[in-house]
């Protein structure tokens, strides 16, 4: 019996009209699933289906804002409905999730046929700072710190990288990578208030077991690998 053939030629040239569909269009992943994913790297995620809306964090007094005399509060969940999928957050229509609508979620005041996908620093910000993001970057640095049988540095941050992106990184990417480690460190190490902040935002206890000064650093790498335009967008 002969071996599988197979041929050298790149995958354009074999298949310019993409007839065997093996490449497709790039876009951003829309808001729920950008969300989603990265509660899925992370380990967060809570994949229980149907149920009643949950309700996840969502800056305070946007809810006030909007009702009459502010009588209405958001009251985020406290269990583990702060990660199910985003189909199931509940919806005020007065006050839509601001981290859907940043990523060109409708509003649901008319019906969408199509949605929009812009790219804005908004976005980026959001993506750095908003709290379940946080928290789902501690929570993939922590896997990593604690499931990875070596403590060595450049093998962690390739097991932290190919977690997100499902792929190895480049000699130039890891390189980055370490870098912005290497100042992590140094800015917590001089800064061991802001690392022991870092740690504290979400609810989830990922990783509160290790040293803040340790899980900081790793946490703000975490940040900046979920923030790819490769794992926020569909290839």
């Amino acid at each position: 019996m002969t071996g599988v053939q197979t041929c050298a030629l790149p995958i354009f040239e074999r298949d310019p009209r993409n007839e065997l569909l093996a490449r497709q269009g790039r876009w951003r992943l829309s808001a729920e699933q950008v969300r989603d994913s990265g509660l899925a790297a992370s380990g967060l995620w809570n994949p229980t289906l149907g149920g009643p809306s949950v309700k996840p964090p969502q800056p305070a007094g946007l809810w006030e804002a909007v009702s009459y005399n502010g009588e209405l509060s958001y009251e985020p969940d406290t269990g583990d409905g702060r990660w199910r999928r985003s189909v199931y957050s509940y919806w005020k229509r007065t006050a839509p999730p601001p981290g859907i609508q940043m990523l060109d979620g409708p509003t649901r005041e008319t019906c969408t046929l199509r949605r929009p996908r812009t790219n804005t620093p908004l976005q980026a910000l959001l993506l750095l700072n908003d709290e379940t993001q946080v928290e789902a970057a501690r929570a993939l640095d922590a896997a990593v710190l604690k499931n990875t049988t070596t403590t060595d540095d450049a093998a962690r941050l390739h097991e932290l990288f190919a977690r997100a992106t499902q792929r190895a990184a480049e000699p130039a990417e890891f390189e980055i990578l370490r870098g912005l480690l290497a100042r992590l460190h140094s800015r917590y190490a001089s800064t061991p208030d802001d690392a022991r902040r870092l740690v504290r935002v979400g609810a989830s206890a990922a990783g509160r077991d290790l040293d803040p000064l340790l899980l900081a650093p790793w946490t703000g790498v975490a940040q900046a690998i979920l923030n790819l335009d490769e794992v926020v967008t569909r290839r």
